[in-house]
């Protein structure tokens, strides 16, 4: 197993004060974070566009020994910046990392931030050469299918599976949480359909998923790029989309 953060120091954190399960800090209206288990949270940022209106987006943070793991940014510089202040104030941690789910905004639209800050960042190799074709930040390691990192004895394994919601987009798994990322490859529940459909790739996406599901048939928690958090039901969801609107085509 190849080690991404072997920087890493070994500083305790006390988060005696976030150690209720599920439960939700509000950092402002826009920005929030959801206590899953152990260290692990959800972020959640909201954003308005003239398409979609007010949506929010999630992510996700591994955190250990006064350190963490980002898995997305928020959409902008801004946010990203507001999160890591809140978690550098309140919890005294730092972002160490970036694993980027695919090249859109609600993925790496924090990326120069962390960038500014020395956070190394991590992404599959389709995302890494758009990244590069349409002039935007680079994350700094790419993968092919899969990479699997220890960071401060944490297992945390990306995974590529296929096209769906984009060309290049990638999961990230933690087997001790049984927790399962899925961005914007997964739909959440009270999905009615399949949101921007910009870079998708349609015909692969209910394989890609099946893979997923294959993979992944334990998973307690999954966590859609959208909308709220489930369990595996949000896999067998998002096939049933995907068949839907193939059928219409």
């Amino acid at each position: 197993m190849r080690t991404l953060l072997v920087f890493l120091s070994v500083i305790y954190i006390n988060l005696a004060s976030v150690n209720a399960q599920h439960k939700t800090i509000k950092i402002d209206d826009n920005l929030q974070l959801i206590h899953l288990q152990d260290s692990v949270f959800v972020h959640v940022s909201w954003h308005t566009s003239e398409q979609f209106g007010r949506f929010s987006s999630n992510g996700l943070l591994i955190i250990r020994n006064g350190e963490a793991v980002m898995v997305d940014t928020p959409m902008t510089n801004e946010q990203t910046k507001q999160l890591c202040d809140y978690l550098k104030t309140q919890f005294n941690t730092s972002i160490k990392a970036l694993i980027a789910g695919h090249f859109h905004d609600d993925c790496i639209g924090g990326l120069a931030y962390l960038k500014s800050i020395g956070a190394k960042s991590l992404a599959h190799q389709l995302t890494i050469e758009k990244c590069k074709e349409e002039k935007l930040p680079v994350p700094d390691i790419a993968f092919d299918k899969e990479y699997d990192c220890l960071f401060n004895n944490e297992e945390i394994e990306c995974r590529y599976f296929g096209g769906g919601h984009s060309f290049d987009n990638i999961t990230v798994w933690l087997p001790k949480q049984k927790i399962l990322f899925g961005g914007c490859l997964i739909k959440s529940i009270h999905s009615k359909g399949l949101g921007n459909l910009s870079d998708a790739v349609v015909d692969d996406w209910d394989t890609t998923v099946e893979q997923l599901m294959f993979a992944y048939p334990d998973a307690k928690i999954v966590i859609p790029g959208h909308g709220n958090y489930g369990d595996a039901e949000l896999l067998s969801h998002t096939i049933v989309l995907v068949k839907e609107f193939k059928q219409k085509q």
